[in-house]
């Protein structure tokens, strides 16, 4: 009876914060600093993982929650509605800096203006763990990792028998319900996995309704993922493997910025396949890979409620692909050599058609395309004690419209003893204009950085604790002019930051997670308000100059953990919008708290809740966050 009252407690309790034992160390086992398998001791890459244990905890969150309360990292629409745009910012970088990954192959939209991709299309039920790796990567990675990748790692290695059932089941207030089922198993030769996860909720009005009379509806979001994944294992050298993700949601959209529209929606679609092998004998292993994708966006506001606009329809259709081979040789005396080649192609076209008061009009941006070719390096060294580890590296890219360009990352470490060790890098990064910019200007090149960083780190049994100093500074920055109307290469931005993590155990049962971002920045480019001059800023629009998060845990009993999160944001600005002031948003801070029970190797209950206070706060401006968000469920195993 005891435990029963105990785990009703921890039920009614309420955000996910990561718990002290599952929290990872600084030397985790990473894939994404050097494609290979290896602890982040042997590398000077800053990597933070979230673990499967994590994951499983974080049952209520999203993807784009998880990351954003990580170090480094801001994702504007994470606390806004469900199927609201989640915009990544990575130590300051702008939209579209920040290169998303799925086990290890790059991911983007070639029809969307920064070539993002839509982290909504993700189902935290699908991941396995998730590696974030700060600092310009595209040497390894290519476009878009100015400011870093995050790889979502959804390969499930860890099956023993032939057949294996995961169920989630989940509820939430404002009608939300999570559900979730997985089948995977090991016969032979073969390893598979199969997945399907849906989330539905009523939501709230993604639009702010700043007078409070105007009952603004609901937006709901309904959306499911089906993916599989097979290897078959040849024989001890050879491994092959192909993989299927499908994703689409269905969103209610508003008009914009603090104004309602009760019959705007979103329709999403991703289709995501491939296959890919694997050869390892000796000291000499081979990998290729091969990625189709097609994404689909469609905007459709039918007008039962009226507006200016009385019908409106805008689609848009991509398809991308990537191919990549790579060698990875130990040559001896501590060296290693990686090579490669990656092939990258990209295509959209879009047909919008609206009615509205000045009557019909159509336009239809026909198919275009775009492809890459690099060619890339890089020599990695390891002392005979495993103290020094330096990595040096470079790219050759070539751009089907703009030419060429180059990158290189020199990336050292050493540890003093067992426990301290210090690390920095000197790196650059690009990202190539999308199909759209380049569409209005051709004459566009890529957007290139150098990228600076050192930090420590201190691990012992009890503390583990990181500090790392950066500088980004980009010369000549895509954006948009709105004198001319066009996109042209003029934006001049320098970063300097701080990141500082520490996760400490308080004894056998406790322990506590932190981590702070400071970010100091100023960025050349043109005058919001007038538009006819340029203009430095010593801000950078929706990304905070400080950042907190910080957790608590304790094991109340066998089986048993509870958990408390804070996290704090401070003023920021957003656009004040068309040839208006730029508007300071206040800071805010709110609580989260979470439960976890194990009651066997079969049966697990958790519960968590968001912003417990009811805070009302903004993340962006005129739209709502997230009021007090409540979710408990319980995992079957079989």
């Amino acid at each position: 009876m005891s435990k029963t009252i105990t785990l009703l407690a921890c039920l009614l309790s309420g955000t996910q914060v990561f718990a002290q034992k599952d929290t990872v160390i600084l030397d985790e086992v990473v894939v994404t600093a050097n494609k290979i398998e290896q602890k982040q001791s042997s590398t000077g890459k800053v990597i933070s993982v979230i673990t499967k244990a994590q994951i499983e905890k974080s049952g209520g969150k999203s993807i784009s929650q998880l990351l954003n309360e990580q170090a480094g990292i801001t994702i504007n629409g994470a606390f806004n509605n469900i199927g609201s745009v989640q915009t990544v910012y990575m130590r300051g970088a702008s939209p579209g800096r920040t290169l998303i990954m799925m086990d290890g192959i790059p991911l983007n939209d070639p029809s969307t203006i920064t070539t993002d991709f839509d982290l909504n299309l993700f189902s935290i039920n699908d991941v396995e763990r998730i590696e974030v790796c700060r600092g310009a990567q595209s040497t390894l990675y290519g476009s878009d990792a100015i400011a870093g990748v995050v790889n979502i790692i959804t390969v499930k290695k860890d099956a023993q028998k032939a057949f294996n059932v995961k169920a989630t089941l989940s509820q939430g207030n404002l009608g939300t319900s999570r559900n979730n089922i997985q089948l995977y198993g090991k016969k032979n030769k073969f390893t598979y996995t199969a997945r399907y996860a849906r989330l539905f909720t009523n939501g709230f009005s993604s639009a702010y309704d700043s007078t409070g009379i105007r009952n603004y509806d609901k937006d709901k979001y309904d959306g499911s993922v089906a993916n599989a994944q097979l290897m078959y294992q040849a024989n001890d050298h050879l491994m092959f493997k192909t993989f299927l993700m499908h994703s689409q949601y269905k969103a209610g959209i508003d008009a914009g910025v603090f104004n309602d529209d009760r019959d705007y929606n979103i329709n999403n679609t991703s289709l995501i396949t491939g296959t890919g092998f694997q050869y390892k004998k000796g000291a000499f292993a081979l990998t290729g890979n091969y990625q189709y994708s097609e994404l689909g966006r469609n905007y459709r506001n039918d007008s039962a409620h009226k507006t200016s606009t009385i019908f409106e329809d805008n689609s848009y259709n991509a398809i991308s692909q990537f191919a990549e081979l790579y060698s990875l040789v130990k040559l001896g005396a501590g060296f290693t050599l990686l090579t490669g080649i990656d092939y990258r192609y990209g295509s959209y076209n879009q047909d919008y058609f609206a009615i509205s008061s000045f009557g019909p009009f159509r336009s239809r941006f026909r198919d275009t395309s775009m492809s890459q070719t690099a060619l890339y390096g890089s020599l990695i060294y390891s002392s005979a004690d495993k103290k020094l580890n330096i990595e040096f590296g470079g790219r050759y890219n070539d751009h089907s419209r703009y030419g060429n360009n180059a990158t290189y990352t020199f990336n050292p470490s050493y540890s003093i003893n067992d426990a301290v060790r210090v690390f920095g890098s000197i790196s650059s990064g690009f990202k190539t204009p999308s199909l759209y910019q380049l569409s209005l200007n051709a004459n566009l090149k890529a957007e290139k950085s150098v990228n600076y960083e050192a930090g420590i780190s201190y691990q012992s049994k009890q503390l583990s604790t990181r500090l790392i100093y950066f500088n980004r500074k980009i010369n000549n920055g895509i954006d948009y002019n709105y004198i001319t109307f066009n996109y042209f290469n003029y934006v001049k931005q320098i970063v300097n930051g701080l990141e500082w993590e520490i996760n400490a155990k308080l004894g056998k049962k406790a322990g506590i997670t932190a981590n702070y971002t400071l970010l100091l920045s100023e960025e050349l480019t043109q005058n919001r308000l007038s538009t006819k001059d340029t203009v430095t800023y010593d801000y950078l629009l929706r990304r905070p100059k400080h950042h907190f998060n910080i957790s608590a845990n304790v094991d109340l009993c066998k089986g048993l953990n509870v958990a408390v999160t804070g996290k704090y944001v401070s003023q920021r600005f957003d656009i004040g919008g068309f040839r208006r002031a730029d508007v300071s948003l206040p800071s805010y801070f709110i609580l989260g708290a979470s439960a976890d029970y194990v009651l066997n190797n079969s049966v697990r209950f958790f519960t968590d809740a968001q912003n417990i206070t009811g805070k009302k706060f903004f993340d962006a401006r005129g739209f709502n966050a997230i009021p007090f968000l409540f979710n408990a469920g319980v995992t079957f195993n079989w």
